[in-house]
């Protein structure tokens, strides 16, 4: 008799846009990153998903705003040193009050090897608490998607702006490459 080996669990990564189509999710706009690699790649390749690259962040904002008005969701995936970048933005959302769902990998975190990132890494969270965005943090893999679909069903059936905060312990140390 041979044995079958076990069907792997699906990586963190990978439970991410199963979750954000549950919610009937249309729109994944971005800033390319590696933390969001899994994603990203899914969603271009699915014709059910408009996904955009985004030349800064807060343009993210606009248009997952301008998709809401036209009657469809979306989520904004970013690294945390573009939250700085949303931060006058984010009163768009505070005073429309449409859904905004933000996957937010950090930097300035856990074995960061560039300095530059850890002035925002560390102010991230306060920052959004500050802007009245309700935030979440996973820092095992076995959080995410709980927190993903939490934070999912408090932004679109709520019209809250909500971010789960993607540890870098998850997507594991980055090292200068040359």
């Amino acid at each position: 008799m041979t044995a079958v080996p076990a069907e792997e669990a699906p990586s963190w990564q990978d439970e991410i846009l199963p979750i954000l189509k549950s919610f009937d999710v249309r729109h994944l706009v971005y800033v390319p990153d590696a933390g969001h690699a899994s994603a990203i790649r899914e969603a271009e390749k699915d014709n059910g998903i408009t996904s955009l690259a985004l030349t800064t962040e807060e343009e993210g904002i606009g248009y997952l705003s301008g998709a809401w008005l036209g009657g469809e969701r979306g989520a904004l995936l970013m690294q945390s040193s573009g939250v700085g970048n949303c931060l006058n933005t984010l009163a768009l959302q505070t005073m429309s009050r449409f859904p905004l769902l933000m996957l937010v990998t950090m930097r300035g975190d856990w074995a960061e090897f560039n300095p530059w990132q850890n002035p925002m890494g560390q102010a991230t969270e306060a920052a959004l608490k500050l802007m009245g965005v309700r935030t979440w943090r996973a820092d095992q893999p076995e959080e995410v998607a709980h927190l993903v679909h939490g934070a999912a069903t408090m932004a679109f059936n709520g019209d809250e702006a909500c971010a789960v905060l993607l540890g870098q312990s998850l997507i594991g140390e980055k090292k200068w490459v040359k």
